[in-house]
């Protein structure tokens, strides 16, 4: 639903994105990720229609938005590393003025603040005003600015910067409840751990170039009712005890390889991965060929990176000088 196009912004001194191009589907969470520096605010500057990129474009469900901002902004919610708010205005003015700017029919002005302000557990902070309201408050306020306007895209920077553990909690469920609304998510934040705990895809930027985009199997897979494809798998087993008879394991059809702590790349006895191209039925039938065997299973799932791990193996396997075409995942 949104395209990014041989995308290049520079400043005066350096460029700060160089041939960036990517497409999110519809209803992806996709964290985007980098140091600071890399181009990430500037990035999301573009895709909302407030900085003009030197070449390249942007396109929301196949319409330019250079050629129709208006249109752009609509169906796209934006949120600043530093939201604005107005100090002196109630919570209840600042969304209906942002509802009114994004094109939202005065008719309707009511029922969306209303809507908006029940999704976002502030109900209760409409009357006050937004000096009166707490860090966290605030933040949902400047969401709830966003979001007025019913938009297909929602793009945050650093949303969570300042918040205390529990808002930050808190705002990772919205996030998955805003998915669940089927509006699609582009999320910067330097707090990998709770990108986590959301996000479907992970793009990395590094001095303004793309390194990776990638569908992140720590949530997608966990998504996914089915995976019945026959694929190369890491099996996690944990045990209570440690089993000797690993070198048994025969399973039709698959070449199994178990990592064992003799292989010297694990050190607890009662942790083992297995290596195995396998579908649903072979991961069953692996699982009941352990249990036969007298090992006693504690755990037994397919190995999930997290995103901080993958994020620096993105990192490390970069290469020096950028390849000349990066892709989009499938």
């Amino acid at each position: 639903m949104l395209e990014v196009r041989s995308l290049r912004f520079d400043y005066p001194n350096h460029p700060a994105l160089v041939d960036v191009s990517f497409t999110l589907a519809a209803g992806s969470v996709t964290a985007l990720v980098g140091p600071n520096g890399a181009g990430k605010s500037t990035l999301m500057r573009c895709i909302a229609g407030l900085a003009e990129p030197l070449s390249g474009a942007v396109f929301l469900n196949g319409v330019a938005i250079t050629d129709n901002p208006r249109l752009a902004h609509r169906d796209i919610g934006y949120l600043e590393d530093e939201f604005g708010l107005y100090d002196e205005l109630t919570a209840t003015q600042c969304l209906r003025y942002a509802a009114a700017a994004r094109g939202v029919a005065d008719a309707d002005l009511v029922v969306r603040t209303n809507a908006v302000a029940a999704q976002l557990d502030i109900t209760h902070c409409l009357p006050k005003r937004v000096r009166e309201l707490s860090r966290g408050q605030r933040q949902r306020v400047a969401i709830g600015q966003a979001i007025i306007s019913a938009p297909k895209l929602l793009v945050l920077d650093e949303p969570a910067s300042g918040l205390d553990p529990e808002a930050r909690a808190s705002l990772a469920g919205l996030f998955k409840r805003l998915q669940a609304d089927g509006i699609t998510l582009l999320v910067s934040s330097h707090i990998l751990t709770e990108l986590e705990a959301y996000s479907t895809h992970m793009l990395v930027l590094r001095a303004g170039r793309m390194i990776e985009y990638r569908a992140l199997s720590t949530v997608a897979a966990s998504a996914a009712p089915l995976r019945a494809e026959r694929r190369e798998r890491s099996i996690d087993v944990i045990l209570q005890a440690p089993w000797p008879d690993w070198s048994a394991l025969i399973l039709t059809g698959a070449q199994l390889r178990a990592i064992t702590p003799e292989s010297s790349v694990l050190t607890d006895a009662t942790h083992v991965q297995i290596e195995a191209e396998l579908d649903d039925a072979g991961q069953t039938a692996l699982l009941q060929q352990l249990v036969k065997g007298g090992a006693q299973v504690l755990s037994f799932g397919e190995t999930r990176q997290t995103l901080a791990a993958s994020y620096e193996q993105s990192i490390a396997d970069a290469p020096t000088a950028p390849t000349a075409e990066i892709r989009s995942p499938q």
